[in-house]
């Protein structure tokens, strides 16, 4: 298949099959036709069925032409399938004798174009027996299948139509295709040849368009651009909606509102009214305002007739010629009890289309009426006391936000989140300012709560028991102890004083005190010391050495050095641990109960 083949649907050379149906259908004429009789095949009662004698002579005598002609002519018929033979169906010619026809369905006619499809083509081949067989064949694929519930001899009819029609649309080897499409020809046979009529209907056709009035484009787009800021104000998308949106604050304000017939309309619905007559007629409550003022002026029939004809235009069309009769006696029969006033030619028109009433019957009446209204009454209505007094008492609402609801089947509003890209960056800002603010123990100011990690040297102290109320109250059951050498500085608490802050406030007048007991009390290494050898011990050598301590970290080592260890001020570092007699690294919690005891180192004299 190629782009230029057309398949069996295009056949301009086929414009004689056209004069061969009309010539059919004057042969199935019961009166002037060729006659027909009900005659017996073998064990069945065909219907309608002629011999080929009858059709050659009626042709004769139809066409007035030679026996030869005939002939010729009636195995054409034959052969494009729309006379078929019943006892020789393979033999597609036309017997001048007793041989039985039967004139096609126009079902199976050539010209209907039906696509003879390769599987419609297997199923039709099939015998009986063969579909008894395969009970699982599908049959619905059969283009035209008689039913069971048809009797035999309608059966028979149309298995003997089929037939025929796959005679001619797939004919069996060795006979001429009559089908045969050929070649693409440039003339079209079937194109309807241009007259004169269709030349005259051309030349008014493009006369009425040069009437025409023409606008410019600037003129159009000027009035789209003048419309949509006239509507703007009332575009429930560009402008919003007052009082609010129902739809987003679940306030049905809006809908009472702008009811169809609510007593006190809204002021922009009431202005809308005035921006063209359309605009009145279709609101209700418009409607109903213009049906008070034309009462008034006594012409309220007006708009009860276009209410009438739009009722039946677009209300229920089974009862129209009812409808019809009834708008013709109230409105438009003379002496009516609502006759409207109308031009003679728009009712001779509409009294001549209600013999046969439809839907647009009273059309031309309508347009009268509506026109008259438009340009007479609807001027006169903008500018009377009943619009002006409708305008003045219309409601403006004012714009309400939705309230926050509490019950969880209400709706609530959607938040965007922030990005998750952000909120790490947050984590990370916030970690990068916990760790800039160190703590320093060195300065009286900073609190530092004790720790069980927290090891403070207390000179003569003994391991607590324990029962010590110490170890009961700051020591943390969740995380076991590390090691008695490590300082972890945690921020300050109120359940247990700092013992190195104590030792910090009381450090300023110790200094005399420790210079008179340091030959009595026994030297021992210092909180500073040992820090600074755990340090050494863990960092690695090539980093460089912290920068010189600050003054009143050297005082404080210098007060640890001078042998003030068995002073019973440097208790004071733990109020809650007793003094001892040995001068040990004494830890806070029940640490000297886990690790075992160091030998105490003495400095001799």
């Amino acid at each position: 298949m190629t782009i230029r083949h057309q398949g069996q649907q295009y056949r301009p050379r086929m414009a004689f099959l056209q004069k061969i149906e009309a010539l059919v259908k004057d042969m199935q004429n019961p009166e002037t036709g060729v006659r027909m009789q009900n005659q017996r095949v073998l064990v069945t009662s065909v219907p309608h069925a002629m011999t080929g004698s009858d059709v050659l002579q009626w042709i004769v005598q139809r066409l007035w032409i030679s026996n030869l002609e005939a002939q010729n002519l009636g195995n054409f018929i034959v052969r494009y399938g729309y006379i078929y033979p019943l006892q020789d169906p393979k033999n597609l010619v036309l017997k001048p004798d007793g041989s039985l026809y039967r004139f096609q369905t126009p079902y199976f006619w050539p010209t209907q174009q039906w696509p003879a499809e390769d599987t419609d083509y297997g199923i039709g081949g099939i015998t009986k027996q063969k579909i008894q067989s395969l009970p699982g064949l599908k049959r619905g694929f059969w283009l035209f299948r008689a039913g069971k519930e048809r009797n035999k001899a309608d059966r028979y009819a149309l298995d003997c139509q089929e037939k025929a029609y796959w005679l001619v649309h797939r004919c069996p080897p060795g006979m001429d295709n009559v089908l045969d499409y050929g070649l693409d020809r440039v003339t079209n046979p079937n194109e309807v040849k241009v007259n004169q009529v269709c030349l005259c209907r051309i030349i008014m056709y493009y006369q009425q368009a040069l009437m025409r009035s023409t606008v410019k484009s600037s003129v159009s787009l000027g009035g789209i651009v003048k419309y949509s800021e006239q509507f703007s104000s009332n575009d429930a998308i560009m402008s919003g909606c007052l009082p609010s949106n129902p739809w987003i604050t679940d306030d049905t304000q809006f809908w009472d509102l702008n009811a169809k017939l609510v007593e006190i309309p809204t002021k922009m619905r009431v202005e809308r009214w005035a921006f063209n007559f359309s605009e009145l007629i279709r609101d209700p409550k418009g409607r109903q305002s213009f049906q008070y003022f034309l009462k008034k002026e006594f012409s309220g029939e007006n708009l009860g007739f276009w209410e009438a004809c739009e009722d039946l235009k677009y209300g229920d069309q089974s009862k129209v010629k009812e409808k019809a009769e009834e708008i013709y006696k109230l409105f438009l029969a003379p002496g009516a009890r609502r006759w409207i006033n109308i031009d003679g030619k728009t009712m001779d028109i509409t009294v001549k289309g209600l013999k046969h009433p439809h839907r647009y019957v009273l059309d031309a009446a309508q347009t009268h009426i509506y026109m008259l209204m438009k340009k007479d009454s609807y001027a006169r209505y903008l500018k009377s006391p009943i619009y002006k007094e409708m305008l003045a008492k219309a409601i403006e609402p004012q714009e309400t936000t939705k309230k926050s609801s509490t019950l969880p089947f209400m709706r609530r509003h959607l938040r965007s989140s922030p990005s998750p890209v952000i909120l790490r960056q947050l984590e990370e800002e916030a970690k990068a300012r916990e760790a800039a603010n160190t703590v320093d123990i060195t300065q009286p100011g900073q609190h530092l709560a004790p720790s069980p990690h927290l090891t403070v040297y207390t000179g003569t102290c003994v391991p607590p028991s324990p029962s010590s109320p110490f170890s009961s109250s700051c020591r943390s059951p969740r995380k076991p102890f590390a090691s008695p050498s490590r300082f972890i500085r945690r921020p300050s608490t109120t359940i247990c004083p700092s013992p190195i802050r104590v030792a910090l406030e009381t450090s300023s007048g110790l200094e005399q005190k420790g210079e008179c007991s340091g030959s009595m009390a026994p030297r021992g290494p210092s909180v500073t010391e040992s820090s600074e050898a755990s340090l050494d011990t863990s960092w690695p050598r090539s980093r460089p050495r912290a920068p010189p301590k600050a003054r009143m970290a050297l005082s404080f080592s210098r007060f640890l050095r001078r042998g003030c260890l068995a002073s019973p001020v440097f208790a004071r570092l733990s109020p809650k641990c007793p003094a001892v007699s040995h001068g040990r690294v004494q830890p806070l919690g029940d640490v000297g109960q886990q690790l075992p005891r160091l030998k105490s180192k003495r400095v001799a004299k």
